[in-house]
Parts: structure tokens; sequence; C-alpha cells
């Protein structure tokens, strides 16, 4: 019995057998089309899914901060935010912690409002008291880098501010003094720092880059925590460092003094001083 053929030679069979094998190979090639789709899929989704919300973005923000790095880094602080609408609960260890962790918020890019209900640990010192005033002065001394914090002892009895500690000049010691004495509430100062030259030879220590919103922060504080510019209303932008002061002065002094305390600033690199003299 003879195979029926076609006219090209093949047969009926080998035919079949050629649909077959390309009807598999199309097969194949579907399936490896549709699986590679689908692990495309999968990746976009886990990418979709562990990309920060709008909400995690401000929260990851603000903990990047040089503020939070470091004057709230010991703080229980949690940050909550819907639309822009931020909330701070949690515990700070000073009253002042409040405000600095609020005014960090504030600059930072997508936020409309924040309801500030952080509380301090323990009770915090009555306004204007001997601990109070020692509390605003450390953290005065904290914001200038002309100033070293760290290595000055802060008490005060009475409304009179002692300073022990070591000073790098005499320059410093004196103007470690002008800070404490231009804080609200202090009486007078006594300035018993040592003076401690340091070692030309001994290298300096490497300035820490400081992000805008926390240079902002930090000046605003410095501003309210200073008597001779508490009561001034005052617009502060910075942009790479480069802080800009607007808002009105009462004299030339007023406003003077005003840059003079900005430019002192751990990170300032300069100062737009554009306050107009009533």
């Amino acid at each position: 019995m003879r195979r029926a053929t076609y006219s090209d030679g093949w047969s009926t069979a080998q035919k079949q057998v050629g649909f077959g094998e390309r009807r598999i190979k199309a097969i194949i090639f579907v399936t490896a089309l549709i699986t590679a789709a689908i692990a495309i899929l999968v990746l976009a989704v886990s990418v979709f899914a562990s990309a920060p919300k709008p909400k995690d973005r401000i929260e990851s923000s603000a903990r990047k901060s040089y503020i939070f790095k470091t004057h709230l880094k010991d703080d229980d602080i949690k940050i909550r935010s819907k639309k822009g609408a931020v909330t701070l609960t949690g515990l700070v260890s000073e009253e002042s912690h409040k405000t600095l962790a609020q005014e960090t918020l504030y600059g930072l890019k997508g936020v409309k409002s924040v309801d500030n209900r952080l509380e301090v640990r323990g009770a915090p010192p009555t306004a204007n008291s001997d601990a109070w005033l020692k509390e605003k002065v450390k953290l005065t001394l904290l914001f200038h880098r002309s100033v070293s914090a760290e290595k000055t002892e802060v008490d005060v009895k009475d409304g009179i501010v002692t300073l022990r500690g070591e000073a790098a000049s005499e320059a410093q010691q004196e103007l470690t003094a002008e800070y404490a004495r231009d804080v609200e509430g202090v009486k007078d100062v006594a300035n018993e720092m040592t003076i401690i030259k340091k070692d030309e030879k001994t290298p300096g220590k490497t300035a820490e880059k400081i992000d805008d919103v926390s240079i902002t922060a930090q000046v605003k504080m410095a501003m309210l925590l200073h008597r001779s510019t508490s009561a001034l209303h005052t617009t502060i932008k910075t942009n790479r460092g480069v802080v800009t002061v607007e808002g009105k002065a009462g004299s030339a002094a007023e406003k003077d003094k005003v840059g003079k305390l900005v430019s002192d600033i751990q990170g300032v690199k300069s100062v737009h001083n554009r306050m107009t003299i009533e």
C-alpha cells in the first residue's frame, strides 16, 4: 500500500510530524513569554510595594536630618503623616526638643501642618527657673560653632550663670559669656573658664555637613533663645547653607545683631540679611 505524498515529496505522516513540532515550539515560545511577563509583573509589584509612601518619605527625611541624628537622637519621637498633616507623639528629654522637632518637620517638603503632641520625660523645669535657664544656655551654646558646648560647664544659681570648662582662646571665652548673657532670663554671668590654646600641629575637627532644614531650625531656635532677637518677627530660608533673613528690625544695631548670630550657627555658609529698619 502506497503512502500518500504531496507534490513537494513529503508524505502525509511527515507533514503531520512537521506541524506537530512547530506547534510544540510555538507553545513553548508563548509559555516562555508568559513566564517572563509574570516575572516582570512580580518584580514591578515588589518594587512598588517596597517603595516609600509619601508619609514614609517625610519620616525618612526627618530621621536623616542633622537635628534628629544629633540633638534628638535619644528621644522617642513617633512621626505620622497624612496628606501633609504631620502628628508628633512620644517622649523627649527636654522641653526645647519639642520645638526643635516641630521646626524641623515644618521645613520638610510636603509638610502642611504639624500637630505637636510630644511630652517631656518627668516634670519639665518651671519657666525662668534656674534649671530652665541652664537648659536654654546649654542649647544656645550648642547651636553656635565659635564656642564649644561640649567643653563648657554651665551652672545657674538665682538667675546668675557660672561658666566653667575650657576655651580655646580669650575671644572664645568672651563670646561664650556673651551668648549666655543674651539668653532671656539670665541676670548675670560669672565667667570662670580656663583658656587652653590648641596645639597648632593638632588637626582640627572636620565640620559635619548639615542639611538646610536643620540649619533653618537651629537659626529659628537660636533667635528665640536670645533676648536681643526673640521679639523680632523674621522669615528664615536656607539654600545650600546660605541663609536669607527677612523681616523688620527696630534699628541698624538690631539688624546687625541678627546677622552676627545667624552667621555663627552650625552649618551656615553665609547670610543674606534683607531685614528692613522701621
